[in-house]
């Protein structure tokens, strides 16, 4: 499905050989957990919220967000060649997720009336610090990739479409992020509409359409 085809020039000599091919592989494999793992992330936040009805709040939004952005990143180096464009991409959004979790943390750090944290607690840390400790380990999981790994120019020569078994497995989570980022949208629509965004319910459900438009 996001296979993008490969194009003509396979026939040059690529770089490392075996070597290259391993090390391709071994990228790729690391990719596709990277991705896995986000994807688990996402479903736990949905579920906490549909199951538990914690709704999130703004700032909880904008680190799914986050989270979007840098699985779409990971995404993009399974389609077609690899390119450092999509590396960066999830970066950013994993410094964007660190920059929002740690503001969050903070606000909320000292429990005062109006504004403890939001949610259940899982393993004794609110959502936030979590968000924090996923965020520093994505930034170290890419660092320890290049410093183990390498860099990621033999990719090039290696298109995912080369290891299949990989490449449906990426498909299938790129599928499976998709439909969580469709469902995460309506469901911000449904809860904040066109206006500001609260946690004391969904604005469609309460107040019909009007709710649209309401703060």
């Amino acid at each position: 499905m996001l296979r993008a085809a490969v194009s003509e020039g396979d026939d040059e000599p690529r770089s490392g050989g075996r070597g290259g091919r391993l090390l391709a592989r071994l990228n790729y494999l690391y990719l596709l957990m990277m991705l896995v793992v986000i994807a688990g992330i996402l479903t736990a936040a949905m579920v906490m919220q549909y199951v538990k009805g914690e709704l999130p709040c703004p700032l909880c939004l904008l680190q799914r967000v986050a989270l979007f952005g840098i699985a779409y990143g990971i995404i993009q180096n399974f389609r077609g060649r690899f390119s450092y464009q999509n590396t960066g991409i999830s970066l950013v959004f994993a410094v964007l997720l660190l920059i929002v979790a740690s503001r969050q943390t903070l606000l909320d750090i000292y429990p005062r009336p109006g504004h403890d944290y939001i949610g259940t607690a899982i393993l004794g840390l609110h959502m936030p610090v979590w968000s924090v400790i996923i965020a520093a380990t994505i930034i170290t999981a890419y660092a320890l990739k290049l410093a183990i790994l390498g860099g990621d120019e033999h990719l090039a020569d290696y298109p995912a479409v080369e290891f299949p078994l990989l490449a449906r497995l990426a498909d299938f989570g790129a599928a499976y992020v998709i439909v969580l980022c469709l469902i995460n949208l309506g469901s911000v629509v449904v809860q904040c509409g066109f206006g500001e965004c609260h946690t004391m319910g969904y604005k469609l459900i309460q107040s019909g359409l009007p709710g649209l438009w309401l703060k």
